[in-house]
């Protein structure tokens, strides 16, 4: 089992920058495939970076690329998500997500997924 617990959300203005953490339980990070995805409010959870177990190859879903970069720390047991010039449109409730392959992985859909965290609140003003 593998628990998620993401950090970092807030109250920023656009153009603002934040970075999201997402800790994961466990010794076994590394083998864990990550991603982040994000839900506005009435609207379905969509996806918006992964990246593989090494951290060598990464992914990110058109509307944010250029300005997000998804990262991770397997000596921290951590991945990242750091935004930049951040927009109205960013608003939502982010989630990560983890799945445990064997062989490197980019999973952009979120059916891909066994783990999520608790997810965490950005709201950008305009």
């Amino acid at each position: 089992q593998v628990q998620l617990v993401e950090s970092g959300g807030g109250l920023v203005q656009a153009g603002d920058s934040l970075r999201l953490s997402c800790a994961a339980s466990g010794r076994t990070f590394s083998t864990l495939a990550m991603g982040w995805f994000r839900q506005a409010p009435g609207k379905e959870r969509e996806f918006v970076a992964a990246i593989t177990q090494t951290g060598s190859s990464t992914r990110h879903a058109d509307s944010v690329k250029g300005r997000f970069t998804i990262s991770r720390d397997n000596a921290k047991n951590t991945v990242y998500l750091q935004m930049n010039t951040l927009r109205s449109e960013d608003t939502a409730v982010y989630y990560c997500a983890a799945d445990r392959r064997l062989t490197p992985a980019l999973l952009t859909t979120e059916y891909e997924y066994d783990y999520w965290g608790q997810g965490t609140q950005v709201t950008v003003s305009s």
